[in-house]
């Protein structure tokens, strides 16, 4: 197996982009031999604990609703062609997303890291609901096959805190910048969200050189 570290955010769109591209390419190779690892890479590090309104951020972050339209277009283009759904309407507030990593981080201890992934990504950009509350985390992590109450206990205390936060700041210590970024057996950096060609000739040539 070859471990792809994988360094994203379920807030940024381009993280969910690169996600959907990837599942394209594992779904057309099933004996694809790569071991996904997720890693904590929050896309806004300063956000309050209470989170922002999402029309402020956009705003605060894109300027004018101009900006914002310019902004969004080439993410909903590249989801409609994916065939994802994303509910820009639906969201209401941008969150910090620590508490959503220390799930992530427990996931990893089940093996349930893409399930999570996954529900993260479909509870903020689908069903707009709020990725920092306990009970959308519990009922996230339950749908990967997690125990909830277990969720809602970690998450009424500090448990792993610390960890992800050492974890994040590794990470930009040895240089990663922004999400979603990859790193394949430990060595090849990939940037941005890559089209599902890519990882097949990736996935083909792993296999071509264990073969």
């Amino acid at each position: 197996m070859t471990t792809l570290d994988i360094f994203a955010d379920p807030t940024c769109p381009w993280c969910l982009i690169g996600k959907a591209e990837l599942d394209q390419a594992l779904e057309s190779r099933p004996d694809h031999g790569l071991n996904l690892v997720w890693h904590p890479f929050r896309l806004n590090p300063d956000m309050p604990p209470s989170g922002m309104e999402h029309v402020a951020y956009m705003k605060a972050k894109f300027g004018d609703e101009k900006g914002i339209l310019e902004a969004n277009e080439p993410v909903l283009r590249a989801a409609e062609r994916l065939g994802l759904w994303i509910n820009m309407a639906a969201i209401e507030r941008v969150p910090q997303t620590l508490d959503a990593f220390r799930l992530m981080h427990w996931a990893g201890i089940e093996g349930a890291q893409s399930r999570v992934m996954s529900g993260l990504m479909r509870a903020y950009w689908r069903e707009g609901r709020d990725i920092a509350a306990a009970d959308v985390l519990a009922d996230i992590g339950k749908g990967a096959g997690m125990d909830a109450d277990m969720i809602r206990r970690l998450l009424a205390s500090d448990a792993d805190r610390d960890e992800v936060l050492t974890r994040e700041a590794h990470a930009r210590e040895r240089g990663v910048r922004a999400v979603p970024t990859y790193i394949l057996g430990g060595a090849h950096v990939v940037s941005g969200a890559q089209p599902a060609t890519l990882w097949r000739q990736v996935i083909d040539e792993l296999a071509g050189g264990a073969g």
